[in-house]
């Protein structure tokens, strides 16, 4: 007995030595973008911020001894279809987090299923203000991107700096828009500055001469637009369809760089003065030698960009990769992929030094917005469509 017993259990250890290895399962990061459609761009260069940080975090091991992976959805600028895509999430084995993409609409569609599903959903673009200040408690929402709040004021002092003091506003009818209107009037009423006149329109509106002559018949002496990248040209054609002396001057929303916008403007964004919002730039950014490693990886992953002027739509790119070495400390941190954990995690983060600024303190409770006013600036398209940065990146470089 004795004798059949170790012969039983050297066949077992055998077997079990001769079985394959399973590694562990990757953890999964989800991106939910217009993968497709009208800001499609958006979405690319969003994914493309993550897998330069995935690719990293794995190339040095990993997290938690596993691998990064990511899962792309394509919600199409859809709010039923993101609702659709945060569901096959929700279900998802090993998911740490979900990356949002552009569209305001659509996350503010989603902040119930986020929450139902208690997603880490973190948002490299979206910019409504009531994305993160949107009531949840626990709020599961991170935002590394614009905040309306702040965006309105920026586009006001930077239009009034060159001398502005009557103001057209052509805004988008959605969520997006409406957060702008708000902190646009209030920036607007505490320097004292005039609103001349208020345009609102649909998503694929065929022409907007008809609201950009009502711009200029109030009296107003500059145009603040709200506007993704199909309407933002639709808005440019009208104005540079005017004689050369009624082009207002047009300070945008960073909406138009999602899309195409340059390739369909290229020759009215010639007859028009246009300045809009952006973050960041390869081309002036705040830490040289960072932008520039980011950018030996970029090229790596993506044959044919022969230089920096190559990176469309940076700002994408470089907040979704920010975000996610900070969901890297963050899940490092709690030992755990466990969604609830990591949510209190991020509020608790050490400093980190990224690639559009120093996070002494990325996230707090109560302020999920890593990004302020002092990391804004404008920028202009170049001849070839480069986005290229005016002044210097911000007060801190």
């Amino acid at each position: 007995m004795r004798t059949l017993s170790l012969t039983a259990s050297a066949v077992i250890f055998l077997l079990v030595t001769a079985m394959p290895i399973r590694s562990a399962p990757s953890i999964v990061i989800g991106l939910d973008a217009d993968m497709s459609s009208g800001s499609a761009r958006s979405g690319e260069a969003i994914r493309r911020g993550i897998v330069l940080a995935i690719e990293e975090i794995n190339r040095s091991g990993g997290l938690l001894g596993r691998q990064l992976k990511l899962v792309v959805k394509d919600h199409r600028g859809n709010p039923a279809r993101g609702i659709d895509n945060l569901a096959a999430f929700g279900k998802m084995q090993n998911l740490a987090a979900v990356v949002g993409g552009l569209h305001t609409p659509v996350v503010m569609a989603e902040l119930p299923h986020i929450h139902q599903y208690r997603l880490v959903f973190l948002v490299p673009w979206a910019a409504g203000a009531a994305i993160t200040d949107n009531g949840y408690s626990p709020n599961f929402v991170f935002r590394l991107s614009v905040n309306d709040s702040l965006a309105g004021p920026f586009l006001v002092d930077e239009a009034a700096r060159r001398g502005h003091r009557r103001f057209g506003l052509l805004l988008e009818q959605t969520a997006w828009g409406r957060s702008n209107y708000q902190s646009i009037k209030s920036a607007l009423g505490v320097r004292g500055l005039h609103l001349a006149n208020l345009q609102w329109f649909h998503w694929g509106v065929s022409t907007l001469a008809d609201k950009v002559s009502a711009l200029e018949a109030a009296g107003a002496d500059a145009i603040l637009l709200v506007a993704n990248a199909p309407e933002g040209a639709t808005a440019i054609e009208a104005l540079a369809e005017l004689p050369p002396h009624r082009r207002l001057p047009v300070y945008a929303h960073w909406g138009i760089t999602g899309g195409r916008f340059f390739d369909a403007a290229r020759e009215n964004i010639a007859k028009v003065d246009l300045y809009f919002l952006q973050t960041f730039s390869f081309l002036d950014p705040p830490f040289p030698a960072r932008a520039e490693h980011m950018f030996q990886l970029y090229q790596k992953s993506f044959p044919g960009v022969q230089s920096q002027t190559d990176v469309f739509a940076p700002a994408g790119t470089a907040h979704a990769y920010d975000l996610i070495h900070l969901l890297a400390q963050a899940v490092a941190k709690a030992g755990t992929i466990e969604r609830a954990a990591v949510r209190r995690t991020l509020e608790t983060l050490p400093p980190m030094q990224g690639l559009l600024k120093h996070y002494a303190t990325p996230f707090a409770s109560g302020h999920h917005d890593a990004l302020g006013m002092e990391d804004f600036r404008l920028a202009r398209y170049d001849r070839q469509g480069a986005i290229v940065p005016m002044g210097k990146p911000r007060a801190e470089r």
